[in-house]
């Protein structure tokens, strides 16, 4: 989610020195994530200030699977967000990428951003869409190499599904960021396992701390983020829900 992509973001100075430092490569493996449609609420200062839900779709094809990750949000007043992301299940292998933010803000004139990419042959290609107050649309050509091994800046994803993450341990990968049309390093360090209470229930976690955020995923099956949190506490959201997928069209 761009919010998170720019927490995350902000404390690239410290991934760089996780960098130096050799942190262990991170694995993943999306088949640890099951199908299932989680409703967060999202606390600031501790008051409700909106919402989100993530969605992680399982479409078996011929040959291979496919994880189709949806998120859908809203942080009142300021923004609203939609994001779908399509990989392949068993490799990880990002395909495609749709990501739109509509703004609401007085001090900016840009009222909305939406990438549509896809990952093909090295390359993330597609466009970019910016609108502004005066209905104005510019569309601008998005392409850029894609190395092997990168993944998209997609952490709350990733979190879930990492299989080699020890307390004590930095990790970190090449991700790719849509909204600076950049790589940079996906990182973070395991802290101590926990127990925490969530409005859906109590949940045994291994927090994953970069910079200034930290987020609580499970380590036994069903695996998922069930929280995650501003190390300043005053931004959080937490896991409310799980139900069964709504189905996306073919």
């Amino acid at each position: 989610m761009r919010w998170l992509c720019f927490l995350l973001l902000a404390s690239l100075p410290a991934a760089a020195a996780a960098q130096s430092s050799r942190p262990k490569p991170l694995r993943f493996d999306l088949t640890a994530i099951p199908a299932t449609r989680d409703s967060f609420v999202f606390l600031f200062r501790g008051a409700d200030r909106g919402w989100a839900v993530w969605q992680y779709e399982i479409r078996p094809l011929e040959m291979t699977q496919q994880v189709i990750y949806t998120a859908a949000s809203e942080f009142r007043p300021v923004e609203e967000e939609r994001l779908r992301v399509v990989l392949d299940r068993l490799t990880g292998q990002p395909i495609s990428t749709f990501h739109r933010v509509d703004f609401f803000s007085p001090t900016s004139d840009t009222v909305m951003v939406e990438h549509d990419l896809e990952v093909k042959r090295g390359e993330i290609e597609g466009r970019r869409r910016v609108g502004t107050k005066n209905g104005e649309v510019t569309i601008i050509p998005v392409s850029r190499p894609f190395p092997r091994g990168t993944v998209l800046f997609e952490y709350e994803l990733y979190a879930s599904a990492v299989t080699n993450a020890e307390p004590g341990d930095s990790l970190a990968l090449p991700a790719w960021v849509e909204f600076g049309d950049s790589l940079a390093l996906l990182s973070f360090v395991a802290e101590q396992p926990a127990t925490i209470q969530v409005p859906a229930g109590r949940f045994d976690v291994l927090p994953l701390r970069t910079g200034g955020f930290r987020i609580y995923a499970t380590r036994t099956a069903p695996r998922r983020v069930v929280k995650g949190e501003t190390l300043d506490g005053i931004f959080s959201f937490e896991l409310v829900h799980s139900g069964p997928v709504i189905g996306s069209p073919e």
